[in-house]
């Protein structure tokens, strides 16, 4: 939304990052750029990364690049002079350059900046905890080799690649928090589950990112510069197949929305009934634990919960299943599921999609939510335009927690919808 103040969260982090950086400057002004040749090097090979990044993911090349520099304690068999004022200087001075671009290339128009897409917060987040996890890695290290003692504890064998894994595991724990304290702030979700999706996507390309970059500063160290250009194009490739697997996988879910508005281009559903399912879906998850895979899940079965509809030769009224009998209930589910077994979504999703209609004792967890935010959607409509308002669809299904719904999935629905109740001007009430 166009004005709104970012979190106090969000804004400690930028002030730190922000109090970091100038810091840094105000360092390398009086004390000068040691080196500047390998600092030009790194710079540059930071700011290709940023050029070539897409959108407000992680830069493979960028990132591997800063933490290289961070960890760099030689250079082709001769020490560095270069400490953490001048890493995070470089950092700092390459994503600022390399998001001008950007700003170039991506103009907005106004109604993406109402819509707040393609907004600036995520990319200063981002660039946020670069700063201050690029900063906590060169701390760690720096001084350590600048005094000597790197060299008299660990000296340069396989110890010393064991001690910059190591450190590089810390700076990925430090930007697991940073990232899970963001989306904490602005959507009031967990912090633990929040925190373990950070830990789990540090399996995959955040590991791969840590490694690239420890094996640059050894390969820098023995080799020097000359062994950035070898490193530069595989990880230029590595980071084009990641933006081809995320474009894959955000068509793959552009196509299940499609496939889920055709209940309301065929008049069965209200408009945007699937996609408010969805989202509320995926808040009552986050709320109750889940993460990962299993948010992934539910939102795709919430999104096609209402699939079977298509069979029924006469639309329900105002698509409101929830007002059913229970037979026409299992039956719309059952035909459901059928369907959604044919679009090659993992069989999970189905299950979930045929057990709308049952007891939910005998439901699992994902669809004992989409049941119940599908109950809520259906009995009030968005922001109580619809058949009863929010209060009266939240009493409806707290009366009905002794068979229809779980408690528990009730009260973390009502805690998601007061959390939003604001944008939606409606005052509700604190849960249970």
């Amino acid at each position: 939304m166009r004005g709104q103040r970012p979190p106090g969260v969000v804004l400690l982090v930028r002030g730190a990052a922000l109090l970091l950086a100038a810091a840094a400057l105000v360092g390398v002004v009086r004390y000068g750029v040691v080196q500047p040749g390998v600092a030009v090097a790194f710079w540059g090979l930071i700011w290709v990364g940023e050029v070539a990044q897409r959108g407000d993911g992680v830069a493979p090349l960028g990132t591997a690049g800063a933490l290289a520099y961070a960890l760099l304690g030689r250079c082709g068999g001769e020490p560095t002079g270069h400490g953490v004022w001048q890493v995070v200087v470089v950092t700092v001075g390459a994503l600022l350059a390399g998001a001008v671009p950007h700003l170039v290339v991506r103009r907005r128009t106004r109604r993406q900046r109402r819509r707040g897409e393609c907004g600036r917060g995520p990319g200063l987040d981002r660039m946020a905890r670069r700063v201050l996890t690029v900063g906590f890695a060169a701390v760690c290290f720096q001084p350590l080799s600048h005094s000597g003692a790197v060299e008299k504890w660990i000296g340069q064998g396989p110890w010393f690649a064991l001690f910059l894994v190591l450190l590089l595991a810390l700076t990925g724990l430090c930007d697991a928090v940073l990232a899970a304290a963001f989306v904490r702030a602005r959507t009031g979700h967990p912090y633990g589950p929040l925190l373990r999706d950070e830990l789990r996507a540090l399996r995959g390309i955040g590991s791969a990112v840590c490694a690239t970059g420890v094996v640059m500063a050894l390969a820098v160290a023995v080799a020097g510069l000359w062994a950035l250009p070898v490193f530069c194009v595989p990880l230029l490739l590595t980071q084009l197949s990641f933006q081809r697997y995320g474009e894959v996988r955000d068509t793959y879910r552009q196509t299940i929305a499609s496939l889920a508005r055709s209940t309301e281009i065929a008049g069965y559903t209200r408009p945007g009934h699937a996609r408010r399912v969805a989202a509320l879906s995926r808040a009552v998850g986050r709320e109750l634990g889940l993460s990962g895979e299993e948010l992934t899940l539910l939102e795709q079965a919430a999104l096609m919960h209402d699939i079977g509809q298509l069979s029924l030769v006469d639309p329900v009224p105002a698509g409101a299943t929830a007002l059913l009998p229970a037979a026409d209930q299992r039956r719309i589910a059952l035909l459901g599921g059928a369907v959604v077994r044919q679009t090659g979504v993992p069989a999970e999703v189905a299950v979930v999609v045929e057990r709308q209609a049952d007891p939910y004792r005998e439901q699992p967890l994902t669809a004992r939510i989409v049941r119940t935010v599908n109950a809520y959607d259906d009995l009030s409509g968005e922001c109580g335009g619809g058949l009863g308002g929010p209060l009266s669809a939240l009493e409806q299904l707290r009366l009905g927690t002794g068979h229809d719904y779980q408690s528990e999935v009730v009260e973390s629905l009502a805690r998601v919808l007061r959390r939003r109740s604001l944008a939606c001007g409606v005052a509700l009430p604190p849960p249970g």
